[in-house]
């Protein structure tokens, strides 16, 4: 066993028996190569990453491969989910020299830590037309011998652009431009027949299709724009729901799909992808009523609550692909798995609805699926499931359940489950199911209780021990968590912690210079670069997300300060969000709420009446924040809330936007 056998993250553990001679990040193993003077391998994945597995097995457990790399080299493993500094650090300058990301990640950096080459998966040797990894590393090493200079000159020159593209601007004027642009860009790039945009490999495009439903729900706009953005969003979620990527037996997301049609995923199940979908689910079904929508909602909550959350009430970061050594094997069947399942009686029913034949539709097997129902018609997907059938996914699901079933990293993430927090709070109150809000509570005190043991938020836990000091997602994604469980349930204490991390986070990560945050604080070292997250990626923009924070508790509390900031943010990203919409979908949504302005919907209920704010939750309202005032000390607390009483002593709605308000109404 080697270093990694003492850390939490199951995805290092599983590299713990390996011949290479791994450390975690950390000053032993820098210490290490600046005293030998060896260059450092930097290999970073997640625990549900399926190449990654592939590339353990390939090069990490092979003998040859490994003596090499403990002569040559100082190995260091690295869980992304742990270390999204360092995972954003080098992703970029994967990115800048290859001209494309992914995991598993490899870098090769000089002693004081700049990046020298980089790639992802390597094989173990020359095929595919990628170089083998023994001979990467035998090349390597000739270079760092024969031609010190050279690698200086590439570490510094990629190091540089890192540098610069870490700067922002500063627009004079806001305007909701980048949100036309965006509605433009994703108009051409849609893909008309199957959803999406793009083509293969699609990943499920959850804050662009959220920022399209600002579109859709702007009666200022024309008509047609409004159509458009709806058409796209429905487009997706549906061809997303009636495919392999969605679980139609267990419920649920996969990560994404290779191919254009949503058919065949990678199998592993991620906590922020459900979140993100359920957020994209429960708003189209708050726009459209669609029972569709809704029953995504139930059953992908269904699977959260039953697989992805712990003793604890913190929610797990992710589940494998691979089980027994296979990836997707536990999710897959044949005509015979699905008769043993349901009965001879049924089995050509079953068939026929979930598209499992014979030779199936993934190497020998299928998926089950229902886009070979949609035909030309997308619409059709919005029919219900019938009752029969619900039956069947019933026992189809108690058979798959004996099967052996993929690993799932117990590891509680803060940000993750900040997101899972807010989606949850907002389902629960958009569906009236008070189970869910209660969920994302448990979730949101464990984090608040156990996530601070020092006054200072973590950001991972694992079998009992807190790990590395909060990121701005860790404080930005909790506090927008907790913010929307104020909003769900009026309750004054999620209030006081939302604005106790954006105090936080506006402490330890505001860089006055550029009017905007920086991804990590000033405690965190080893960093060449202290980045900013303008970018959408697997998840929203950190800078994204801590805006419209600001924004919302600036609402509540009339804190004008927190406005300033967000205003400050917006305008060092947007010349970006004009540029690039596509990539800054998250912002966006955000510039929205800042240049339209918010509307205060102030619910005053008198005791034992019930709330006109449950009302309030059955719309799409983008740009709202809902006050739920059931008792004086909220009343006391909220400037908005004060001398508001009940009129005539009923349910009484006060309803504001940017500023100017309405005459009160108990009418919702």
């Amino acid at each position: 066993m080697n270093r990694l056998a003492n850390e939490t993250s199951p995805y290092l553990k599983q590299h713990a028996h390996n011949p290479v001679d791994w450390y975690p990040w950390g000053e032993e193993a820098l210490a290490k190569a600046r005293a030998e003077h060896k260059p450092i391998f930097l290999s970073i994945g997640y625990s549900a990453c399926h190449w990654c597995h592939v590339m353990e097995r390939e090069s990490f457990e092979n003998d040859s491969i490994a003596a090499f790399l403990n002569e040559h080299f100082v190995s260091i493993k690295v869980d992304r989910e742990e270390r999204p500094d360092l995972d954003n650090l080098y992703m970029e300058a994967v990115q800048v020299m290859t001209g494309q990301g992914g995991w598993p990640m490899s870098v090769f950096l000089n002693t004081d830590l700049r990046p020298f080459f980089a790639g992802t998966y390597f094989p173990p040797e020359d095929r595919w037309g990628r170089p083998g990894f023994m001979s990467l590393l035998q090349q390597l090493r000739g270079v760092w011998v024969d031609d010190p200079d050279k690698v200086t000159q590439v570490a510094g020159q990629i190091t540089e652009r890192l540098q610069t593209m870490a700067k922002t601007g500063a627009a004079a004027e806001l305007s909701l431009a980048p949100l036309d642009h965006a509605l433009q860009h994703f108009s051409g790039t849609f893909d008309t027949k199957h959803g999406g945009f793009g083509d293969a490999p699609k990943f499920p495009p959850s804050m662009a299709l959220r920022c399209l439903l600002h579109v859709a729900a702007d009666e200022t706009r024309d008509a047609p724009d409004r159509d458009r953005a709806l058409d796209m969003v429905e487009q997706t979620l549906v061809h997303m729901a009636s495919g392999g990527m969605y679980d139609h037996v267990g419920g649920g997301f996969h990560r994404y799909s290779v191919d254009a049609r949503w058919l065949v995923p990678h199998f592993e199940k991620m906590l922020y992808d459900n979140a993100l979908l359920l957020q994209a689910y429960t708003e189209a079904f708050q726009l459209t009523g669609r029972p569709f929508y809704e029953r995504v909602v139930r059953e992908t909550v269904a699977y959260v609550l039953r697989e992805m959350v712990g003793e604890s009430g913190g929610f797990y970061s992710s589940q494998d692909a691979d089980s027994e050594g296979v990836e997707g094997k536990f999710f897959v069947w044949t005509p015979d798995s699905l008769e043993a399942a349901v009965g001879s009686d049924d089995v050509a029913y079953a068939q026929e609805y979930w598209d499992i034949e014979a030779g199936g539709n993934f190497e020998g097997q299928s998926i089950p699926n229902r886009l070979h129902a949609l035909g030309g018609d997308w619409t059709v997907g919005f029919d219900d499931l019938p009752e029969d059938l619900a039956e069947m996914r019933k026992r189809m699901f108690e058979a798959r359940a004996a099967r052996i079933a993929p690993a799932t990293d117990e590891k509680v993430i803060t940000a993750w489950n900040g997101m899972m927090i807010s989606s949850l709070a907002r389902a629960g109150a958009a569906l009236q199911e008070p189970g869910w809000v209660a969920a994302a509570a448990r979730a949101a005190r464990f984090a608040l209780d156990e996530m601070r043991p020092d006054g200072l938020l973590h950001r991972s836990f694992k079998d009992g021990r807190v790990r590395f000091p909060g990121y701005l997602d860790d404080y930005a994604f909790l506090a927008a968590g907790v913010f929307d469980l104020f909003e769900a349930t009026g309750d004054v204490v999620w209030l006081d912690a939302s604005e106790a991390l954006v105090d936080a986070f506006v402490e330890q990560f505001w860089d006055p210079a550029s009017g905007a945050f920086f991804f990590t604080a000033e405690h965190h070292t080893d960093l060449i670069v202290r980045q900013k997250e303008g970018y959408d990626g697997a998840t929203p923009a950190s800078n994204s997300v801590a805006t419209m924070t600001l924004l919302r508790v600036a609402v509540v509390t009339g804190r004008t300060a927190l406005r300033d900031k967000a205003d400050a943010v917006l305008r060092a990203y947007y010349e970006r969000m004009a540029r690039a919409p596509q990539s800054l979908c998250e912002m966006i949504q955000a510039l929205d709420f800042h240049v339209r302005g918010p509307d205060e919907i102030v619910c005053v209920t008198p005791a034992g009446a019930a709330s006109l704010a449950a009302d309030a939750w059955l719309d799409y309202r983008p740009n709202a924040v809902i006050i739920d005032v059931r008792d004086g000390a909220l009343a006391e607390r909220v400037p908005a809330a004060r001398d508001r009483p009940p009129v005539d002593g009923l349910p009484t709605a006060y309803i504001c936007h940017d500023g100017v308000c309405d005459l009160p109404t108990h009418e919702i």
